[in-house]
């Protein structure tokens, strides 16, 4: 069979001369963590409230997320994004945009309703079957035209991150998505190089990503926007009265307003799906209070 868009997608971002092995991720896209130290020092706040003192950080790009909980007096293990995981996993647990870059089997459903893989050029190949198959039948079914992403590896990637957690840890995907009631008809697959979409050319020469199909993960499902909100993070704009006495403090916090308007912002990424599991019913039930707006 001729090489799948799959396999293409895993040669061209962690193949020998891949995009991760040449790249920095800040250079081509954009993240929460980019964003604002806001985001970070939420997450901080949130292992504080889970009374936890590390934080493992799954694909962890430069560091950027590490540096602001260390200097929030955290422990962090940044991991890479094809780094191998230890063999268990203590503390709060954050994958920040890491499932979007696990690669999966992009199928199109042919004129007679059966879904087909596409090939690494984009056109329609062999039949899908087997565990492929039951996940596309179980949450994306599609008509003829529709396009979607197999979340298989996603899943398996997911769990095996859950199956790593010691008593009182908690895991958190943190990625764009959707759910079963809202899957998008021609799927999401796309590019980003030099911060800019683009055709997601399985070349090597750019970043290659698909919304993540939350549900599937398994967990408690919450937007991004509710999450922050619960953990402190407000866009309030100050006072303008505080313009007259202290106009340097009003500054610093109408900057510190519209990072957090961009965070929380439904439309972008506020939309943002957050998908978390613990270890054992105690700390579902602490997260739970933590997490709850």
């Amino acid at each position: 069979m001729t090489e799948t868009y799959c396999a293409a997608w895993e040669r061209a971002l962690y193949g020998p001369d891949g995009f991760y092995r040449r790249e920095r991720p800040s250079a081509h896209f954009r993240t929460s963590v980019h964003a604002s130290a806001l985001f970070g020092q939420a997450i901080a706040r949130l292992a504080r409230r889970l009374e936890v003192t590390t934080v493992v950080d799954i694909g962890a790009g430069s560091g950027e997320l590490g540096q602001v909980l260390r200097a929030e007096g955290l422990k962090v293990l940044d991991m890479e994004l094809d780094d191998a995981l230890p063999d268990r996993l203590h503390g709060l647990v954050v994958a920040n945009e890491w499932l979007d870059n696990v690669p999966c089997e992009v199928v199109e459903w042919d004129d007679e309703g059966l879904p087909r893989y596409l090939l690494a050029d984009l056109t329609p190949g062999p039949v899908v079957e087997g565990n492929d198959l039951r996940w596309l039948e179980k949450w994306w079914p599609g008509e003829p035209g529709d396009r979607a992403e197999v979340g298989v590896p996603r899943d398996q990637s997911w769990a095996d991150v859950v199956s790593r957690l010691t008593a009182g840890s908690l895991a958190i995907a943190i990625d764009y998505g959707h759910v079963k009631a809202s899957r998008p008809p021609y799927g999401t697959l796309t590019g980003f190089r030099d911060g800019r979409e683009c055709d997601p050319a399985p070349d090597g020469t750019c970043d290659i990503t698909a919304h993540v199909a939350l549900d599937s993960l398994g967990g408690i499902i919450l937007s991004q926007r509710d999450a922050l909100r619960a953990l402190g993070v407000s866009g309030a704009r100050p006072s303008l009265e505080l313009a007259q006495t202290d106009a340097r403090r009003y500054l610093s916090e109408l900057s510190s307003a519209g990072e957090a308007a961009e965070l929380l912002d439904p439309a972008g990424l506020g939309g943002f799906g957050w998908v978390w599991t613990a270890a054992d019913a105690a700390t579902v039930r602490r997260a739970s209070r933590a997490l709850s707006a």
